[in-house]
Parts: C-alpha cells; structure tokens; sequence
C-alpha cells in the first residue's frame, strides 16, 4: 500500500480529500505537519508546507501543490521543480487526478530520478 503525505492548512480541504483517498483504499494517507520527502509516495502540499521541505526536493515529480490561483504560488512551485499545481477552487476531483498522475510518475521514475536526471546520468543529452 502506497503512501501520501498530506500537509494542508485548510482543514476542511484536508479533510474532504482524505475522505477521497480513502474511499479508493490504495493508499494510506498520512496527515503531517512537515512533510518528509525521504520517505516514498506521493506529497500534496500546501505553499506553507512545501516552503518547510528542504530544496532541492528529491524526485520533485511526486509533490503536488494546492494552493490559491497567485503567480507567486506559481513561482514557488516552479523554483522547487513542482511538476504539478492544483487550485484550491478546483474540484476535489482534479486534486485526485493530480495525485494519481504524480503516482504514476513517480513509479516511471523509481530511485533513478528525474527523466532530464536519467538521461544525463546515461551520457545523453538532456
């Protein structure tokens, strides 16, 4: 059974998606208050959380971040190599979309790292 790692101020959003999670039963859902990037699974954070996880984030594919639609959450996301943003005014279901493709992606990449890492790790181009 997978893990994620949930770390979100808001209580109300934290609470509807753990209840999304949980209906599916793949994962065990963690709620944390410092999300540790160490540990496998998936991270969904908040702007808040994300700015407590040390950079650079490893295998940054798997966070995804909700937050608020600002260009400076866009930024901060951009800087920590956050592949994907989800905004707090999208449906529950589109956060649940975001987490399964950072799972997914996360399973493509294994402990080899990033696609651009992998390939420069092979003498190719990146």
């Amino acid at each position: 059974m997978e893990t994620i790692q949930v770390a979100i101020t808001n209580t109300a959003y934290l609470d509807a998606l753990r209840a999304l999670l949980a209906r599916d039963g793949e994962w065990r859902v963690l709620a944390v208050e410092t999300p540790d990037p160490g540990r496998e699974g998936v991270l969904v954070v908040d702007p808040e959380h994300l700015d407590r996880i040390s950079r650079p984030i490893p295998r940054p594919e798997r966070v995804v971040l909700i937050a608020r639609n600002e260009p400076r959450y866009l930024k901060r996301a951009w800087e920590a190599g956050v592949n994907s943003v989800v905004f707090e005014s999208d449906p529950l279901n589109t956060a649940l979309l975001a987490i399964m493709a950072a799972r997914l992606e996360a399973a493509k990449t294994g402990r080899a790292g990033t696609p651009k890492q992998r390939v420069a790790n092979s003498g190719g181009l990146a």
